[in-house]
């Protein structure tokens, strides 16, 4: 890995060539690894924030930001991927901790709720997500929805 780009783009703003790696990307990790087909294109791409990690145009990392009253009452992220070229050099770390620094401080809110596949919970808790009782499985993987609220230490 060379040179890792940042990127933070609306829908509209994305090109064809970045949203096709962005697909490609989730497609990759979502229905191929995880054996999990789904239908992603479920016409929210066009209401959040996309931010990515790349590499040469290649996508590394990848998330979609939501604001309140989008996909829950509170801000949100979801389709959180990191690529196989892209894990093991902390991508996810700052992926997540880029997405809660753009709802902070772009979406002005520190509540966030995620829907999180439960072998990634500790993942999450380690950013003051915490756990709430609902339990579900979402495209047959386990799921917990996670909720983050500014501490009282950072605010």
């Amino acid at each position: 890995m060379t040179n890792v780009d940042w990127k933070i783009k609306t829908f509209s703003e994305l090109t064809t060539t970045e949203l096709y790696e962005i697909i490609k990307a989730r497609v990759n990790v979502f229905v191929v690894e995880q054996d999990c087909p789904y239908p992603d294109l479920d016409d929210y791409d066009q209401k959040a924030i996309h931010l990515w990690a790349e590499d040469n145009g290649e996508v590394l990392a990848y998330c979609r930001i939501f604001d309140k009253g989008i996909k829950y009452p509170e801000a949100s992220i979801g389709r959180v991927i990191t690529t196989e070229k892209g894990r093991g050099k902390g991508l996810g770390k700052q992926l997540i901790a880029y997405a809660i620094d753009i709802i902070e401080n772009r979406l002005r809110t520190s509540e966030v709720r995620i829907s999180a596949q439960d072998y990634l919970l500790k993942f999450y808790s380690g950013f003051g997500f915490q756990e709430t009782a609902k339990k579900y499985l979402e495209d047959n993987i386990p799921h917990t929805e996670m909720f983050r609220t500014k501490k009282e230490s950072e605010a």
